[in-house]
């Protein structure tokens, strides 16, 4: 089981650098991802050790997206919805202190996930292959490019909804300086073969920010 020492875990990581000189990592995606069991133990606080996350999992009490999770170090990512048995649901999202933050969810909220478009492929003319930010392909009909976003029910496998990138979304920045706000988006330019969006903050504030690190959502 791979480990890390607390002094180096990532900048997003909500807990304090103090504690434990060794934590677990993640299965995968280790860079992009938080354990489930610091999730659950030193986020949550849904449990005190390993083996009663284990016992919970092997009881069937968590899903993660909608699936059953039976790994204690599995990776939880951004906007990953944890599901409890006892009904309530976490979404996984990025404060604007850059710092990964679980919001407790109402409704069916817990059944979908914004999903960024990274990359396509044609099959046949009537099919596409998504390749999305979570790293899962998915099959689609809908006319879609890279860059926007997929609003994706994985209670029926469903695509639900699309995103475009365009002006007058909203942009969420997941990387950079400006990780973690949000705006309207301005505009978006090509500059060096490259795609910027110009975004007007919550302050009122246009920041320039580069297509790739920004979600676009409802």
């Amino acid at each position: 089981m791979a480990h890390i020492n607390r002094q180096n875990i990532g900048k997003t990581w909500p807990i304090p650098r103090k504690g434990t000189k060794y934590l677990a990592l993640a299965t995968h995606n280790h860079n992009q991802s938080i354990p489930l069991i610091i999730v659950m133990r030193e986020v949550l606080g849904m449990v005190r050790t390993k083996k009663e996350l284990k016992k919970v999992l092997n009881e069937k009490q968590i899903l993660i997206n909608g699936k059953e999770i039976r790994e204690v170090n599995y990776p939880v990512g951004l906007f990953d919805v944890i599901s409890l048995k006892s009904g309530k649901n976490y979404r996984a999202n990025l404060s604007n202190k850059k710092k990964i933050i679980f919001e407790e969810l109402k409704g069916k909220d817990w059944e979908v996930k914004v999903l960024k478009i990274i990359g396509k492929k044609l099959l046949n003319k009537n099919k596409v292959q998504l390749n999305l930010m979570d790293g899962r392909n998915i099959l689609c009909e809908e006319k879609v490019s890279v860059g926007d976003s997929i609003i994706y029910n994985f209670k029926s496998g469903k695509i639900v909804g699309v995103v475009k990138m365009e002006k007058g979304k909203t942009g969420f920045i997941i990387e950079g300086k400006h990780a973690g706000h949000k705006g309207k988006v301005d505009s978006i330019i090509e500059r060096g073969g490259k795609s910027l969006a110009r975004i007007v903050n919550e302050e009122g504030k246009k920041i320039n920010v580069w297509v790739k690190n920004v979600i676009a959502m409802e």
